[in-house]
Parts: C-alpha cells; sequence; structure tokens
C-alpha cells in the first residue's frame, strides 16, 4: 500500500464549513476541538453591519458567532478564544457574505 493512500486514508473528512481549533474550548470537564459554521441568515445579522464582518471586526464577530456555530457557543466562550481560531472563523463567516459568483471570482485570483 502506498504511504500516501495511507495518510490519507487516516483523516477524517472535514466539512468546509469547520473550523479544527488549535485551542480547544473548555466547557466543564469536556472540550471543543473543532466548529462547524453555517451561513447565516439575514434575521443572525442583527445589531451587525456587514462591512464589520467582511473586515473581521472582532466585536461583531463575536456578536454573530454564537448565534452560526454546532456546537453552539456562548459569546464568553467566543470571547476567550485563541486568535487564529478566531480570524479562521472570521474567514468562514466573511466567505458567506460573498456571492457564489464572487467566491468563484475569488477563488481563480487566490
Amino acid at each position: 500500500m502506498n504511504t500516501e493512500e495511507t495518510n490519507t486514508e487516516a483523516l477524517p473528512a472535514v466539512d468546509d464549513n469547520t473550523v479544527i481549533l488549535d485551542t480547544a474550548i473548555q466547557r466543564g470537564k469536556s472540550q471543543i476541538d473543532s466548529l462547524t459554521l453555517r451561513k447565516p441568515c439575514s434575521g443572525e445579522l442583527r445589531g451587525v453591519h456587514l462591512v464589520d464582518l467582511l473586515n473581521l471586526d472582532v466585536a461583531a464577530l463575536l456578536k454573530v458567532l454564537p448565534r452560526i456555530t454546532s456546537p453552539s457557543i456562548t459569546a464568553t466562550e467566543a470571547a476567550g478564544m485563541d486568535p487564529a481560531d478566531l480570524l479562521a472563523c472570521g474567514n468562514k463567516v466573511a466567505h458567506f457574505l460573498l456571492q457564489k459568483s464572487v467566491r468563484t471570482d475569488a477563488s481563480l485570483v487566490a
């Protein structure tokens, strides 16, 4: 068996909307090692300026993340996240706000 095949088979499939956390979120005796984000509905964006989310504004992300993560996290847990993990989640949120045609164009440039 090829070594590359073995390594790829051993890795679990990760959803595009899942962020593997560098620093797990501690919740009681358990840990949250990954968060799955879903595209927010317009109502879940209330109280937040869309441009703030696109600019990865921390306050805006801390308001929206508890509304769209699975497992759900609290605002306090979101505020305690590792900055690298917050940035990774913010990138997913910003990606959700783009139209499909823009996402396709952006992926060609990157």
